[in-house]
């Protein structure tokens, strides 16, 4: 019969142990009556399962490794092992979310791609820079939404149109506004330009429709009031100054070139119908939206949080970075992965296979002839003087 697990026995002959004290460490002695043997249990499981807990509390938590009874070298040894688990992205679920909001975030010369439903982390992809590929790779893992908040970026746009062809844009609102802001100044001396930027934060106040109606209005009406005032040109001549951007070669270049890299934006915005797809009706339920018109809550939760926690841990290595990162994105998803869970997966996928033990037969008999070096013969390698006085 096999004993109970809290039972332990003898590893020379089997027999049952029996408690006989403690060790100076505290530690529970066990004895065997049958051969005299001493030992002591140990539970590397629940060392470990605490020692993860230490490492979580203070990766994703106020503690500092002194906290735990422990020098700060003396935790860094501890929990060496946790930096070794990996953390797997979110399992699919197959369910089609109403939107999904798209944004990136660098540091240390990477950067993190995070898909966001506006409560949960969705998924995140890592690369070094928002290119084609690396949105691509994270839109395969998510089917498709009806509505993707972006902040306009070209990799991600080229990834949509190859991957997600029906569903819907919708510009975020700050980055529009950063966008105009950056071409204008926040203190534009023309007056094209003190127009668009004001229309632009008139763009923030939209409500409904009949105020996203009231707007393309009043923008309309700014394209045609400044129409030639945007045609203007500069010829290249003696005495002009050439722009940095304006070829070797080219004659002329348009005199107002921001604003209608303003204006551009404006219109390509409203040919894809990306400005106000969030007041459409069927994304609206009770009065309510459904879609989020800026990328605010992926800004102010998930990057924000990864912006703290390396503030928080200067210094780490570009691996545990990586690591930190994907533990704090793991906490953010509807169903997080039990961390113990995780660990235990990490310590049977690099366990080493056990080896067996071969015993050779003790020869009973007189001695042969051999061929091993002995004492006797002077053969055995030596060091130091040998001689010396």
């Amino acid at each position: 019969m096999t004993p109970p697990s809290n039972q332990p026995v003898c590893g020379v002959c089997a027999t049952k142990l029996v408690k006989n004290g403690k060790t100076s460490a505290g530690r529970t002695r066990w004895r065997c009556k049958s051969c005299g043997s001493s030992a002591t249990q140990s539970r590397a499981d629940i060392s470990r399962r605490a020692e993860l807990s230490w490492f979580l509390d203070w990766l994703l938590g106020r503690a500092i490794q002194s906290d735990f009874g422990l020098t700060d070298r003396g935790f860094r040894k501890k929990t060496a092992w946790c930096w070794e688990i990996e953390v797997p992205q979110p399992g699919p679920t197959g369910e089609i979310h109403r939107q999904v909001i798209f944004d990136g975030t660098y540091f240390s010369g990477w950067c993190v791609l995070i898909a966001h439903k506006g409560q949960h982390v969705l998924g995140w992809q890592w690369c070094d820079q928002e290119k084609k590929a690396a949105w691509e790779a994270l839109l395969k893992q998510l089917p498709a939404p009806d509505v993707v908040v972006t902040d306009g970026g070209t990799g991600l746009r080229a990834a949509l149109d190859q991957q997600w062809r029906h569903t819907r844009i919708q510009r975020c609102y700050f980055h529009i506004y950063a966008a105009v802001r950056r071409h204008t100044t926040l203190a534009p001396r023309l007056p094209a330009g003190q127009e668009i930027l004001g229309l632009t934060r008139d763009l923030m106040r939209v409500r409904d429709l009949d105020a996203a109606v009231a707007w393309m209005g009043a923008y309309a009406s700014w394209e045609a009031r400044w129409e030639s005032f945007l045609k203007q040109r500069t010829y290249a001549r003696a005495g002009v100054d050439r722009p940095s951007w304006v070829k070797p070669n080219q004659a002329w270049w348009y005199t107002h070139i921001r604003l209608r890299r303003v204006q551009g934006l404006y219109r390509q915005l409203l040919r894809d119908r990306s400005l106000f797809t969030w007041l459409e009706d069927r994304f609206h339920t009770e009065g309510s939206a459904t879609v989020e018109r800026t990328t605010s809550r992926l800004e102010g939760g998930p990057n924000n949080a990864i912006k703290h926690l390396l503030r928080g841990h200067r210094g780490l290595s570009e691996s545990h970075a990586r690591s930190a990162v994907d533990w704090l994105l793991n906490t953010m998803i509807e169903h997080p992965h039990d961390p113990w869970m995780l660990a235990h997966r990490h310590r049977e996928g690099t366990a080493e296979p056990a080896r067996r033990r071969f015993i050779a037969e003790e020869h009973i008999g007189p001695a042969t002839y051999g061929t091993a070096a002995t004492a006797e013969e002077g053969l055995w390698g030596r060091s130091g003087w040998a001689g010396m006085p």
